[in-house]
């Protein structure tokens, strides 16, 4: 009888073991969070800044001075990250001509030139987390690229993010691929992310996500407020590729504000808040600021997921300002406007997004939903290969909430259903976890059950 009792309660235990829930946090993104440095972020900003100007069409030729020299300064810094992690990053320029013709904020014909550093997945090379910040900067008078247009924290702040970010997570093996880019142009017209857009979309990327970094070291508002711990997330609803079936069915089904960007500005909102619980992420329900664009804007124009990540309060004094003292009212983007500290934070935000992103299994395909006049509602989804994860997690929220707010853990199974959950008051998605308790980004059933 004995035995008997034993070898029952070991059956058990081993069938417990098998379905165990995966934790709710990864102790590694403490560390990533810790290994992020204010010191060399403010020692890339002020190199950057002190290229004087880079501007798009600035000079191209000289080692201290132009966009030309920022740009190879930041290739340089890839390849150096790159030895030091036996040559992970694959680092190279990536360019497009723009003309003068026809653009009205481009005085002259000049090659855009991106820096692209990519970090190959292990198991998922072709997915592709994107972390990006402008090289370029500009004055009062964009069409002016000789003047001095500093930039410290328009863009120096988000490029030396990018860069910082790759510093640290190289240490690092991830299933799916990151990369770190400088962008240009993006003063006069977007040009770079249009490039480099173009370019993964001739590629076949399949991008995850677009973390666009613009702005990110800046505490003072113009409004006298200051804070170093609230920072915006900006996101479009749903993708202008979609099609018109999907927006018939959002009369009947609901979706408004829950396309893919939508989705993964609520990843890193929720990031931020289990990881960097003293952080307040405020998510901002529309794709950029009011009549305003940032280089995530093409990414989404092509159909991919992609966000911007700044700071909560602006001074439009040290933005796109020549340098100069006016009724005892400094203007301009100089380095005395940076907080470096700020800066760290959010660079850790986006370094623990990316590692997050990375770590975690391929997102559910062929989400499915049921429960019309039904006391329960059920979901249904693809299996992934059992080495790939670990199970899934179903999300749902009241239908004017920002955020996920419920979530039960349903093991690795293909359909759940959740009794007593009335499928008219809620949204609902589904998240594919690693064993680490890692998470992919939810997804919105776009699918009924039949």
């Amino acid at each position: 009888m004995r035995y008997l009792i034993y070898s029952f309660l070991l059956i058990t235990s081993f069938s417990f073991a098998q379905q165990a829930v995966p934790p709710q946090t990864d102790l590694r993104m403490y560390d990533i969070i810790n290994a992020v440095s204010a010191e060399r972020l403010e020692n890339d900003i002020r190199i950057l800044a002190n290229f004087g100007t880079r501007n798009t069409f600035s000079d191209t030729v000289s080692s201290t001075r132009g966009i030309g020299a920022a740009r190879r300064w930041i290739k340089a810094e890839f390849d150096k990250i790159s030895k030091t992690c036996n040559n992970c990053l694959e680092v190279f320029y990536q360019k497009d001509l723009v003309t003068k013709e026809g653009n009205p904020r481009v005085p002259k014909d000049a090659w855009v030139v991106n820096v692209v550093a990519i970090q190959r997945g292990t198991e998922y090379p072709n997915n592709f987390i994107i972390m990006s910040g402008d090289i370029d900067s500009r004055a009062s008078n964009t069409m002016n690229y000789e003047i001095d247009a500093p930039g410290a924290n328009d863009n120096a702040t988000g490029m030396a993010g990018a860069i910082e970010a790759a510093r640290v997570l190289s240490k690092y093996k991830f299933r799916h691929s990151i990369v770190y880019v400088g962008l240009s142009g993006e003063e006069q017209g977007l040009f770079g992310g249009a490039g480099l857009a173009r370019y993964a979309k001739e590629k076949g990327w399949n991008i995850i996500g677009v973390l666009n970094n613009d702005m990110i070291g800046n505490i003072e508002g113009v409004d006298g407020v200051i804070d170093n711990r609230s920072f915006r997330i900006f996101s479009e609803p749903v993708p202008p590729t979609e099609t018109e079936q999907r927006r018939n069915q959002r009369r009947f089904y609901g979706g408004e504000v829950d396309g893919i960007s939508r989705q993964l500005a609520r990843y890193v909102h929720k990031q931020t808040k289990v990881y960097m619980p003293e952080m307040n992420p405020m998510l901002i329900y529309r794709l950029d600021r009011f009549g305003r664009g940032g280089h995530h804007r093409p990414f989404n124009d092509l159909g991919f997921a992609g966000i911007r990540i700044m700071e909560a309060h602006e001074n439009y004094n040290r933005q796109h300002q020549d340098i100069r003292e006016e009724n005892g009212i400094k203007y301009g983007d100089v380095i005395e406007g940076v907080n470096f500290e700020y800066a760290k934070k959010l660079t850790a935000v986006n370094a623990i997004t990316m590692a997050g992103l990375a770590w975690a299994p391929p997102t559910p395909i062929n989400v499915a939903i049921g429960g019309a006049v039904q006391p329960s509602t059920k979901l249904s989804w693809d299996l992934l290969p059992n080495d790939k994860v670990a199970g899934y997690k179903i999300y749902w929220r009241d239908t004017t909430s920002p955020t996920w707010d419920h979530s039960r853990y349903v093991g690795n199974v293909s359909s759940f259903t959740l009794e007593g959950i009335v499928i008219d008051n809620f949204y609902f998605g589904v998240a594919a976890v690693d064993k680490s308790g890692n998470e992919s980004v939810i997804v919105f059933p776009e699918r009924l059950i039949r």
